[in-house]
């Protein structure tokens, strides 16, 4: 079993005696859903969601968040993380980019004598993401042995269902003739980021600048209700049905 094949350090189990940072990015300026990362989502902030999920792993060796905002990062302390460090104000601008941010972290970490073999990254917005998703997507990293795992779930609709609309809202050319008079059924079941898991080798990270690496990289497939990726007034609506569900 996967079990025998590590071995336990401090309490953790160890793949092939790897060690595993999480980090969770929470900036404060949040534009469609304000102070999204702190909003109360059945009775605890959305943050404190996933920093309890990672916690409860047993593989991962230290959560950490990565913010510019105070309450953020007192909330983050309340529920059991670390915030090593304030994030830059130009890591923290809404066209900053996650892989600087992360990459900000780990210089960090490592300037200060932390180093780690995987990053995994959890974004506070997919707070239906559990504890057992977070293992599951480590445990085929080793299954598969590859570099990167990232998650998808089954797309709602077909992307060969859409297609832009010209400025006279002409449809005569939006479905192609492949899929014209075609069932849902029919077709070719297409997946999507769901947002929640990005694991990654940091070697390849550094080197490669994303997390979707150039070869040895593997899907971990999420069921849609633990998908909900919050960006907006209705993704939270629908955050708190499945947590009311679940």
């Amino acid at each position: 079993s996967l079990i025998k094949r590590n071995k336990i350090q401090n309490g953790y189990l160890v793949i092939n005696n790897k060690k595993i940072l999480a980090i969770i990015p929470a900036r404060g300026g949040s534009k469609r859903l304000k102070r999204k990362n702190t909003l109360d989502l059945s009775g605890r902030p959305l943050i404190a969601w996933t920093i309890e999920a990672a916690l409860k792993s047993k593989y991962i060796d230290r959560v950490v968040v990565s913010t510019d905002d105070s309450q953020i990062a007192n909330v983050s302390k309340k529920y059991g993380a670390d915030v090593p460090c304030m994030r830059p104000d130009n890591l923290a601008t809404d066209k900053s980019a996650s892989i600087d941010t992360v990459l900000h972290m780990i210089e960090y970490l490592e300037k200060n004598g932390e180093f780690y073999s995987f990053i995994v990254l959890l974004q506070p917005t997919s707070p239906l993401r559990t504890t057992k998703n977070i293992n599951e997507s480590i445990e085929l990293l080793q299954d598969r042995k590859c570099d990167a795992v990232i998650s998808v779930c089954k797309a709602e609709h077909s992307p060969l269902w859409c297609n832009i609309i010209p400025l006279d809202s002409d449809l005569s050319n939006f479905l192609d003739s492949s899929v014209l008079n075609k069932r849902s059924q029919d077709l070719a079941q297409y997946y999507r980021l769901n947002g929640a898991i990005f694991l990654c080798n940091i070697d390849r990270l550094k080197r490669e600048n994303t997390f979707f690496l150039k070869s040895d990289s593997v899907a971990y497939k999420m069921d849609q209700s633990r998908s909900v990726d919050i960006d907006n007034q209705v993704d939270l609506d629908l955050a708190h049905f499945w947590m009311g569900k679940k």
